[in-house]
Parts: C-alpha cells; sequence; structure tokens
C-alpha cells in the first residue's frame, strides 16, 4: 500500500492496456498525420526509417547514459568511451532527415559520456553551449565528490533557429532591494516578498527531480522533470511546432509539450513505460500545470510561487 500522498504512477502492463492500446507500432512507412501527437511503440533503430523527413522542429533526446541500468528488465551495460560514442553518433545519423533545416537539438548525457556526444553533435551541427542542471538527487560517495550534476547539449541544424528568451525568464527573490525614488528597481515587490525576473544561464539550480508527492512522478529509473523539459520548449520552440523525443521514456517530452501548446511524437521500446506516457497525456488534459513554472516565468526551486499561481488550460 502507497502512502496517501503517494502519487507515483506505477500501474503495470496489464492493468493500463487501454493506454497501451493508444500507441501506435512500426509497420511501415507513416504520413505525418499518422504519428503527430502519438506514442510509438517499437525500437528507434527499426522504427525512425518508417517516420516522414524534415517534420522535426525540435529535438530532445535523453538516450541512456554510458552506466550499468536496468529500464524494466532491458539492462544497458557500460561500455567504453569509444563504443559509447559510436552508438551515439548511429542514432544521431539517424535523425538527420527527420529534421527541418531550422531544427534545434538538445541531448541529455552525464559527466561521463558529455565529451563523446558533444565530439558527435560537432560533426552534423552548430553546437551553441552545454546547459549543467543540478538534480541534487545522487549517492555520496566516501572518495569522491557527491555526483549530483547533469548536461544538456544545444546544438542547432542551421544557423538559423528558434531561441525565445523572454519566455524562460526565472523569477529570483531580491535579497537586497534597491530603489530609486523610493520605487523598486528592476524588481517587483507583492505580497509573496521581493522578486526580479532574470534571463536565464546555462546553469539551472531550480529544479528537482520528480519525487513520490509529484502528479508526474513514475516509476521509471532516471524520468526527466516536466519543468526541465518545459525550459528546452519554450526557448526553442513555438506553439504548433513539432517536438520529437526518440527515447521517450515514461513521457516526460511529451507532455510537456502537450501543456505548452506543441505537438508532439515519441518512441519508446518498452511497453511499460508507453503506458505511463499515455496515462500522463491523459492526465495533462485536466491539469495542464508544471510544477515550478507559473505566471510566464519560472521560479526558484522551493519557493512558494511553485503553489500558488496556476496556469490557465492551455492544451492543444
Amino acid at each position: 500500500m502507497k502512502a496517501p500522498r503517494n502519487k507515483t504512477i506505477d500501474i503495470g502492463v496489464d492493468e493500463g492496456a487501454r493506454y497501451l492500446e493508444r500507441c501506435i507500432r512500426p509497420d511501415g512507412p507513416r504520413e505525418l498525420e499518422e504519428i503527430i501527437d502519438r506514442t510509438i511503440c517499437g525500437d528507434f533503430f527499426e522504427t525512425v526509417s518508417t517516420l516522414p523527413t524534415k517534420f522535426v522542429d525540435l529535438l530532445i533526446a535523453d538516450p541512456p547514459y554510458n552506466l550499468d541500468k536496468d529500464f524494466n528488465g532491458k539492462k544497458f551495460k557500460r561500455t567504453s568511451d569509444e563504443l559509447y560514442e559510436e552508438y551515439t553518433e548511429s542514432w544521431i545519423h539517424a535523425v538527420i532527415p527527420l529534421l527541418k533545416e531550422d531544427a534545434t537539438i538538445y541531448v541529455c548525457c552525464d559527466w561521463r559520456s558529455s565529451a563523446s556526444v558533444n565530439r558527435v553533435l560537432g560533426k552534423y551541427f552548430h553546437v551553441q553551449n552545454r546547459i549543467t542542471w543540478q538534480r541534487e538527487k545522487g549517492r555520496g560517495a566516501l572518495s569522491n565528490w557527491k555526483n549530483s550534476m547533469e548536461d544538456i547539449w544545444f546544438a542547432t541544424n542551421s544557423k538559423t533557429y528558434t531561441f525565445n528568451v523572454e519566455d524562460v525568464k526565472i523569477r529570483r527573490k531580491v535579497i537586497a532591494p534597491y530603489k530609486v525614488d523610493g520605487k523598486p528597481k528592476d524588481w517587483e515587490e507583492t505580497k509573496s516578498g521581493n522578486f526580479r525576473n532574470t534571463y536565464p544561464s546555462n546553469f539551472w539550480d531550480d529544479i528537482s527531480v520528480p519525487y513520490w508527492s509529484m502528479p508526474e512522478n513514475t516509476a521509471h529509473p532516471t524520468q526527466k522533470p516536466e519543468k526541465l523539459l518545459a525550459k528546452l520548449i519554450l526557448a526553442s520552440s513555438n506553439a504548433g511546432d513539432i517536438i520529437f523525443d526518440p527515447f521517450l521514456g515514461s513521457g516526460s517530452t511529451s507532455v510537456a509539450a502537450k501543456k505548452l501548446r506543441r505537438h508532439y511524437v515519441g518512441i519508446e521500446i518498452n511497453e511499460q513505460y508507453c503506458v505511463w506516457a499515455e496515462k500522463r497525456l491523459e492526465m495533462a488534459e485536466a491539469d495542464p500545470t508544471i510544477q515550478g513554472y507559473a505566471d510566464g516565468v519560472f521560479w526558484e526551486r522551493n519557493t512558494g510561487g511553485l503553489s500558488q499561481t496556476r496556469q490557465k488550460s492551455n492544451s492543444i
């Protein structure tokens, strides 16, 4: 029995059969209208060749890291840096035909594989930046520093690309408010405190990994937070654009895209994770909020604004 506040989505495949039925299978070439706003249940390398060309505005990829990890019975084993780089190049090469000329690419990785990912992206795209985000969660070590950071490489298919910096400002508390003629300068005085909306850097310390009391949480071992995906989606796409995730997992990319009025296509090989993704997409229809994002800004980690303001319904 779960605790009353434990909202973790962990329904099994049998119990969630109706969600799995919503997914499509890679059974031949597909037109765009057949795959848009859908979860494709299948192996990426078998599926990618069935997809239409040049339909992706934004690619967000969270492939298995070069670590020993059990994904619901499908085990990914750590290998050499050289072999992991070959693996990275194989899937990146496969998605290139799907990208529009002005598409943006984000690839998640850990510190061990970050250099390999950067090298491969540099062969095919314009590498713009490296984002490092602090997830905090992680085991301590007696003989090393606790590993609580992950990287996201930001690249573009050409020198023309979307970047909506005004849509991803962060609301931070003002410690020492500065006034001119008795009025706030570059900050806002509210009942909840004094705040300033600031431009984001490439270091993100305002994101919590999903945990048991959050409605978005699933039993997936490496689930990305919706807040993190929302930043990437708002910055690098526009309403109505198509977001593609070739390693969908429990569906965070598709869910965030839906909540932010974008279209989505996701590929996931594991039926269990497809069930959770479809369950979350259904939940998004009733609740389009994203924890940590409200009033058009991203709030600092664990600040009052996270729960005080609710987004208006904005599903497609």
